[in-house]
């Protein structure tokens, strides 16, 4: 009962994951290759074509935070969500990247004129996967950030999951055992072997 039960948990949960383990390899493949995707494309720097200008017609409270600035700016643009921002000192300019998978906008908010300029940036399939990789939840004020989260630490959960239902699985094959050892510990030693000399 209890070897059906890992296994029909290993399976299932293999096929509930499959989209984002797909999404993990591919877009490490495409971090671990970023120089041979940019030579492909004849560039690596983010290409940003104006979208939109215009000014904000807002006012800030005195002593107002480039985060409490930026939500508002989104807001009156219509693209509240997920993003950074950043304030220069001298000036006090403030550019906001609001980060989407499919895509994203850089949005510069000058204070002396209230100019807003929109950019959007060029879709690019790597920058797209890369994006997808470094996308987690609990730090945004957003449900489906914290949604996203959520599910990241299911793959983590999952994968702990794998390694120790595969060793149990292969504990249980008796004529593995041997070859399972082996191949076990030539794994361990490239590691070490990585660990104690990268």
């Amino acid at each position: 009962m209890l070897s059906k039960l890992i296994r029909r948990t290993h399976m299932y949960l293999a096929l509930f994951l499959t989209p984002w383990i797909l999404m993990y390899a591919l877009s490490t493949m495409a971090m671990n290759h970023r120089d041979f995707f940019a030579q492909l494309r004849g560039g690596s720097d983010a290409s940003y074509a104006m979208e939109s200008a215009g000014v904000y017609p807002g006012t800030f409270p005195p002593g107002a935070k480039p985060r409490e600035m930026a939500r508002r700016i989104l807001r009156h643009l219509g693209l509240d969500g997920t993003h950074y921002v950043q304030r220069a000192p001298e000036t006090g300019h403030l550019t906001i990247y609001r980060e989407s998978p499919l895509v994203t906008r850089r949005i510069t908010y000058t204070p002396a004129d209230r100019r807003l300029v929109v950019e959007k940036a060029a879709f690019r399939t790597p920058s797209f996967l890369e994006e997808l990789h470094r996308r987690r939840g609990f730090e945004h004020d957003y449900p489906l950030e914290d949604a996203w989260g959520f599910i990241v630490d299911i793959v983590i959960a999952g994968i702990v999951f794998w390694v120790l239902s595969g060793v149990w699985m292969w504990l249980q094959l008796a004529g593995t055992r041997r070859l399972g050892l082996l191949f076990a510990g030539c794994g361990l030693a490239l590691f070490v072997v990585f660990l104690s000399t990268i």
